[in-house]
């Protein structure tokens, strides 16, 4: 397990005095980190532990500032591109993935790198190279269910030529796309969206083109389904849910997303528990809390740590499946 995963303070409160108000806290299980967070830091920190620094990293190795914060003390140095990479360094790319043209680039340069992209990123590449079969007489055009830009988005799209795959955002966007030939067509995913939006693309895509060839599994990774099925299951009992993430995480955004849908008086995204504004907590009397899969334990604790200076707190856990999924190093760092 990486060294920023590993710190945990204990979940225990301070005595407090009587006048304090109460507050249930229920913590979601599970959340926080996922086994494709956990390999990519550990990459970056095996890389530095065996190359010395700097190591450098392109784009944030997850989407979170307290992670690269973390990581950049070790000494990682994180870049938006190659070009900011000087000869002969190590470079390691993020855990979202990139497009071919990136490890062509650092090959031309003689770099030394190393991919950190979820397997389970790496597992929707090869479907989009499988449905689009290198020009073959079984080639397919691919539609991709994500968010325009986001980093996930841009490297699976990179997988194949320009105008292979076509992006669709939402329902709308699954009602008004027209392919060139309906009957040759696939659909892949990014793997941290709604799931129930999701489901609403893919059924309205499938309504329109019968033919159209989906993954052999889940696109959206166990992950994102897990966290987000904590917090439908805590949202409705909830005045306010918490979500720990930045606001660039699409797993962490989607999260707050559900908890509001699923039943929860309100939801927000809080990048870490000192930019907490007290003052949406008045008239709260439980609250849900959980963390994207990019945001580390520590800052869940670090919350409960500053509730428990205003509040007597009774904590409660609510998992509703265990994971065990742990995913090796890249051959390099193993």
């Amino acid at each position: 397990m990486s060294q920023i995963q590993d710190i945990q303070p204990a979940m225990t409160t301070p005595p407090r005095p009587d006048l304090l108000p109460d507050l249930l806290v229920v913590l979601a299980g599970p959340r926080g980190f996922c086994a494709g967070v956990d390999r990519a830091i550990r990459v970056v920190e095996e890389a530095i532990r065996r190359y010395g620094a700097p190591v450098y990293v392109r784009h944030e190795i997850v989407h979170n500032r307290t992670v690269v914060e973390t990581l950049e003390a070790q000494g990682a140095v994180f870049v938006e591109e190659l070009d900011e990479v000087p000869a002969d360094a190590h470079v390691v790319f993020s855990a979202h993935g990139v497009p071919k043209s990136v490890p062509a680039e650092a090959q031309r340069r003689n770099l030394s790198y190393f991919d950190a992209t979820c397997p389970l990123v790496s597992k929707v590449h090869r479907e989009a190279e499988r449905h689009y079969a290198g020009g073959g007489p079984i080639t397919r055009h691919i539609l991709m269910i994500g968010h325009e830009g986001h980093p996930e988005v841009v490297g699976t799209m990179g997988q194949l030529p320009p105008g292979s795959v076509t992006l669709v955002q939402d329902t709308a966007g699954a009602e008004t796309v027209m392919p060139a030939n309906p009957e040759r067509l696939a659909f892949i995913t990014q793997t941290t969206l709604s799931v129930d939006d999701t489901a609403e693309i893919v059924a309205t895509l499938r309504r329109r083109f019968p033919a159209i060839e989906g993954p052999k599994h889940e696109d959206i990774c166990y992950a994102t389904t897990n966290r987000q099925a904590a917090v439908k299951a805590i949202a409705p009992q909830c005045d306010l849910v918490v979500v720990i993430g930045s606001p660039n995480s699409s797993n962490s955004q989607r999260l707050r997303e559900v908890a509001e849908r699923a039943g929860a008086t309100r939801a927000i995204l809080l990048p870490r528990a000192d930019q907490l504004d007290w003052a949406v907590l008045e008239g709260v009397r439980t609250l849900g809390i959980t963390a994207g899969a990019s945001a580390p334990e520590t800052l869940v604790q670090e919350l409960i740590g500053r509730l428990g200076q205003h509040y007597t707190l009774r904590i409660e856990e609510r998992q509703v499946t265990q994971e065990d999924v742990v995913f090796k190093l890249p051959a390099p760092l193993c």
